[in-house]
């Protein structure tokens, strides 16, 4: 079984089939006819559109895993991928878990006993602290010791989920309910902790591989440092620019850290470089998105061997055996409008995408054309990776193959890729994870949707239940079918009415400085009200705060005035284009 959806759901199923082994997929009711469903040997629903009803239900996925008798789970990134409680609970029915054993994602996915484990191993962190936060004043305490700015984070998460920078004391509340929310929203739990924030690092993480016979490796560096939101847009492998005895010290101390919790299967060590110096920053206890970069230099492919690995083999290679040949460049697609560095979701259905092709080129894609990308989960589209015989070849190759992609229906980041990878700083390796958003000049880099980009007329489905006889027997069938055409309600064969399902597109809107009513720009879920009716606002304050693809997002007036209304609530769902409220 693969507990997951998207790009790494596909990836995991392609892996297994070359492997001669059958598959078995899991989807929510928005998922029902995904691309991992249609590729997977068998399927089956869980029910739910959010995460939290469908790809978060341990129950329910437990409970597939008897009915298909699966005898391993691999949990893709994301979701339960570092749940401690879901890998037990998987390994008491007899199953195996795809990943490290349930200790070893307890002890490193928390944040804080990871760090007390790197110590214990002697690889030094970013200063920080040992104990879970609550309150602001424990973030100004930490502040006015090592100064601004910190960095609040999820203590069991990764990937720039609910991680939060405070610049300054009076950001420290919103910034702890906001990545409290994140956190439990991606994983479940909203612990969290503080450290250091490096005012201009660069992120670089190494791949590790352990068997459960005591042998463990690590498979060079990848570089993520072109990042915004401290989500990654690009990766490459290895690490350029880095004297290559601080790359084997990084290395050697990344197996370290993996040895110090008896860790088995893939797993990836993350560090900040800075000045000369490294610091562990944390471990991911799972297949990272970035993993193709290193399966291109390395010629490992990483989810045969978490497969071979999990059913108790040996790595087939020693360190002395690992050879890094070339350079790698991952870019992660996503379903975004660069909006000139603000990067809003763009949910909807792609109506066309044709990926490129060529010597050194490799699409690992989530969706085809007229799929739909949906604000409850990751916009992630897919990866475009490419390899050269160096780096300058990689980057050239990526942005030849960049400008081949073709995406229609929703924005997307390509726009800002190419901005990024044809900046001389990044050539010149002068970049760090700030540089996007610090940096950068993204001005006039926005997706630019044509009257041939929007989604066609579609005849709307809706939910019946019917029966049917099988040899006999009788089975009741949930169906989709096209709704009556003159009316969206049809009675259904329970009795009840079932309600056509609205076509929802995509767009951009902005707050009218001339109206004073105050537009969101995206499809979401708001999940904060910042101002009450008659409070007054300066120009660029934030007035609601809109989730969306699992990401929190300021909607700010462009008019100064007075709040003369409100017309959403917390948990309100919005599309785009809604007033949210009005200014005069």
């Amino acid at each position: 079984m693969v507990a997951n959806r998207g790009e790494i759901a596909v990836r995991v199923i392609r892996a297994c089939k070359e492997m001669n082994i059958a598959t078995v997929a899991v989807y929510s009711e928005l998922d029902r006819n995904a691309l991992h469903v249609r590729l997977a040997d068998e399927a089956y629903a869980l029910g739910g559109q959010t995460a939290a009803e469908s790809y978060l239900n341990t129950e329910a996925i437990l409970e597939i895993i008897q009915r298909a008798d699966v005898d391993g789970v691999h949990p893709g990134y994301g979701f339960l991928s570092e749940n401690a409680d879901f890998a037990r609970a998987i390994t008491t029915q007899q199953v195996a878990f795809i990943g490290p054993n349930p200790e070893a994602i307890e002890i490193m996915g928390d944040k804080i006993s990871a760090r007390q484990a790197a110590e214990r191993a002697g690889v030094a962190g970013v200063p920080g602290t040992t104990d879970l936060i609550t309150k602001p004043e424990q973030v100004l305490a930490f502040g006015a010791e090592h100064g601004y700015p910190v960095a609040i984070k999820a203590a069991y998460g990764g990937g720039g989920r609910g991680m939060k920078v405070v610049a300054k004391a009076e950001e420290a509340a919103n910034a702890i309910s906001s990545a409290q929310r994140e956190a439990l929203n991606y994983f479940g739990r909203d612990e969290i902790y503080i450290e250091r924030y490096l005012p201009k690092p660069r992120h670089v993480e190494v791949q590790v591989l352990a068997d459960e016979h005591g042998n463990c490796v690590y498979l060079g560096t990848r570089d993520c440092s072109a990042q915004r939101r401290h989500q990654k847009l690009i990766e490459e492998a290895p690490a350029a620019g880095i004297d290559p005895n601080i790359i084997t010290a990084m290395g050697q101390a990344a197996v370290q850290v993996a040895q110090s919790c008896n860790y088995v299967n893939a797993g990836t060590v993350e560090f900040l470089y800075e000045d000369g110096e490294f610091y562990y920053l944390e471990m991911n206890t799972r297949l990272q998105v970035e993993h193709p970069a290193t399966e291109l230099i390395t010629g490992v492919d990483l989810v045969e061997q978490q497969i071979r690995v999990a059913s108790g083999q040996p790595l087939p290679f020693t360190q002395q055996d690992i050879q890094i040949t070339g350079h790698a460049i991952e870019v992660r697609i996503n379903a975004e409008d660069p909006a000139e560095g603000a990067f809003l979701p763009s949910p909807g259905q792609i109506i066309k995408l044709c990926p490129p092709s060529g010597y050194g080129t490799r699409w690992d894609g989530g969706y085809e054309a007229g799929d739909e990308i949906n604000q409850y989960y990751d916009n992630l589209v897919g990866k475009l990776i490419c390899w050269g015989k160096d780096r300058p070849t990689a980057i050239a190759r990526t942005l030849r193959a960049l400008n081949e992609l073709e995406i229609k229906g929703v924005a997307t980041t390509i726009a800002a890729d190419i901005a990024i990878l044809s900046h001389p700083d990044f050539a010149g390796l002068n970049h760090s994870t700030k540089w996007v958003e610090d940096t950068l000049d993204l001005t006039g880099v926005k997706a630019e949707l044509s009257a041939t980009d929007t989604v066609p007329d579609t005849e709307p489905l809706i939910e019946r239940n019917v029966n049917v006889e099988v040899n006999g027997q009788r089975y009741g069938i949930k169906m989709w079918v096209p709704a009556a055409p003159t009316s969206t309600a049809t009675p259904s064969t329970t009795g009840g009415v079932k309600g056509a399902q609205q076509q929802t597109g995509s767009g951009r809107a902005s707050a009218s400085t001339s109206s004073g009513d105050v537009t969101v720009p995206m499809q979401g879920t708001i999940v904060k009200v910042m101002v009450a009716q008659g409070d007054s606002v300066e120009v660029g304050d934030p007035i609601v705060v809109l989730e969306a693809m699992k990401m929190e997002n300021n909607v700010c007036t462009e008019k100064a005035g007075t709040i003369v209304e409100i017309k959403v609530a917390t948990g309100d769902s919005v599309g785009a284009g809604d007033v949210v409220a009005i200014v005069q």
